[in-house]
């Protein structure tokens, strides 16, 4: 009677305990020690970025406090924000002597248009000699929005 293939010697196979989820694997820890990382230097870069860029956001509410470029004063006034904000971004020596057609040159070569030596941006030019900025429709608009465009997308080599 002590034959081992009798079927009533059979017995349940024993299951192991379940695997605890605390404390974590050691890969666990690296994985969320690297995700900690790279959250903190995502973090830090954003909030270096928000920081270079506070002077553009600056520049962009005293625009649209002047609203749309309808007379020489206020087309002096959108020049003085621009030159501050391009004082803010590149070296004193390369911006302050600008004047007149440099200066609109120095615009469109920071922006990477055309906006300000041949389209509406001209009209900064001619409010400095006490024409009506127009931008041919007459309202100034067009040169607000390329001042507004040039704040937004120079480019600061270095």
């Amino acid at each position: 009677m002590d034959d081992p293939a009798d079927l009533s010697r059979l017995a349940d196979i024993v299951v192991p305990p379940p695997v605890a989820w605390w404390p974590p694997a050691p890969g666990w820890w690296i994985v969320a020690a690297a995700l900690l990382a790279i959250l903190t230097i995502l973090g830090t870069a954003l909030v270096a970025r928000r920081r270079r860029n506070a002077y553009r956001r600056a520049s962009l509410a005293e625009l649209a406090a002047i609203g749309t470029v309808a007379d020489p004063a206020s087309a002096a006034a959108v020049s003085a924000i621009l030159k501050r904000t391009a004082l803010t971004a590149y070296p004193r020596t390369e911006v302050a002597s600008l004047t007149g057609a440099g200066w609109l040159a120095f615009l469109d070569r920071t922006s990477g248009s055309q906006d300000f030596t041949k389209g509406p941006g001209t009209g900064l030019t001619r409010a400095a000699f006490g024409a009506p900025p127009s931008d041919g429709d007459g309202d100034g608009n067009a040169v607000a929005a390329a001042a507004r465009r040039w704040v937004k997308r120079h480019r600061v080599e270095g």
